[in-house]
């Protein structure tokens, strides 16, 4: 099948192992969705030179072993999607060493996996941000496929657009994003053993579209990096249960689109800033950090000078959406220092509601979604 561009064969009962002539498929494979089966073993370790996939999910099986090194050909890749397998590996330091680029890389989700070593955010240290300056926020990741049937009697041709939407865990439950916009960026880490300090250069790497990252569940050590501020439009920062001490940058409010914030389960200690997105967040947010005091928490400060954010800025209080657009429900959140944030949010469910989910959405078409 030298001339197929998309293969779907998600939420099926696939056992077994993968062929070792899968990179046989040519250039012309665009999609490759293999979620939610049953499949186990290792991924064939060779890949087909200057391959033009854009989406790979492997997502919810049983994959064990090393991810194939010459994965890191796959240079037009958008979507990276390997959650809830039994991978063991260092994955993606291996890229960096051979300095390939991936300037398009926007969904990157390697969760609930056995990934160890440091963490692999200068992966990211090539990306080309200029799509970011130039995409307009209503662009959708998308891919437009067509193909000709051509016989004695029939010419027919056939355009075939597969919407890119995805399932991931956002502020404590499994969302599905029926629509990605060009400007998102998301990357999931949780639940693996990265170790390691999450470096104050985090915040020079060009991520200016990163509106979700979630390193919880690991065994980080070090201080939150004050650097983070730089991604003025994180809307969701998880780093819950790791090892994580010192306190939490003040600077950290200058993220005027956080809408969730966890770091409960750490060594932290100090005030908690205040002001703006920090005044909305919960209780849980913090707990598990004998050391914090300030509100939420009913633990006074008595030894801390909290200070205050200095006032919003035009820029800062500037509106804004979000980069998902699901036409379920949209909520105006109302921030502190006259912000106004647009969140449009839909198709929330909890984990426990997910297997009714998937079979109704399964009777309106998923095979064209990535989810």
């Amino acid at each position: 099948m030298s001339s197929l561009q998309v293969l779907d064969l998600s939420i099926n009962n696939l056992s077994g192992s993968l062929p070792q002539c899968l990179h046989n498929f040519g250039d012309s494979l665009l999609i490759l969705d293999l979620r939610r089966n049953t499949v186990e073993g290792s991924i064939p370790q060779t890949w087909t030179n200057g391959s033009k996939l854009l989406m790979i999910s492997l997502s919810q099986n049983k994959f064990q072993g090393r991810l194939p090194r010459s994965l890191a050909k796959c240079i037009m890749l958008k979507a990276l999607d390997f959650n809830n397998n039994q991978f063991k590996d260092t994955f993606p330091s291996w890229t960096h060493e051979e300095k390939y680029e991936f300037p398009s890389l926007q969904i990157f989700d390697l969760s609930y996996n056995s990934f160890t070593g440091g963490l692999p955010l200068k992966f990211f240290q090539y990306s080309n941000s200029s799509r970011l300056e130039s995409a307009n926020e209503l662009t959708y990741i998308d891919v437009t496929s067509s193909f000709v049937l051509q016989n004695s009697l029939l010419n027919l041709e056939w355009d075939f657009d597969y919407s890119y939407a995805i399932i991931m865990t956002n502020k404590g439950v499994v969302t599905i994003y029926m629509k990605v916009q060009e400007v998102f960026t998301a990357l999931d880490f949780s639940s693996n053993r990265f170790v390691g300090n999450i470096l104050e250069s985090i915040g020079n790497l060009n991520l200016k579209g990163l509106h979700l990252l979630n390193l919880s569940n690991n065994i980080l050590t070090g201080h939150i990096p004050q650097s983070l501020r730089h991604f003025v439009n994180l809307e969701s920062l998880d780093l819950s249960q790791n090892m994580l001490f010192g306190e939490i940058p003040q600077q950290l409010t200058q993220l005027t689109f956080l809408a969730s914030f966890n770091v409960s389960n750490n060594h932290l200690v100090g005030p908690i800033p205040q002001g703006r997105q920090f005044n909305t967040f919960p209780s849980n947010s913090f707990e598990g950090n004998l050391g914090l005091c300030g509100s939420p928490l009913t633990k006074k400060c008595k030894n801390y000078e909290v200070s205050l954010p200095s006032p919003s800025t035009p820029e800062e209080s500037q509106d804004s959406g979000s980069p998902f657009q699901f036409g379920w429900k949209i909520f105006l959140i109302g921030y502190g220092f006259g912000l106004v944030v647009e969140v449009t949010i839909g198709h929330i469910v909890s984990a426990r509601n997910q297997d009714w989910l998937m079979k109704t959405f399964k009777m309106r078409k998923l095979e064209r979604g990535f989810i």
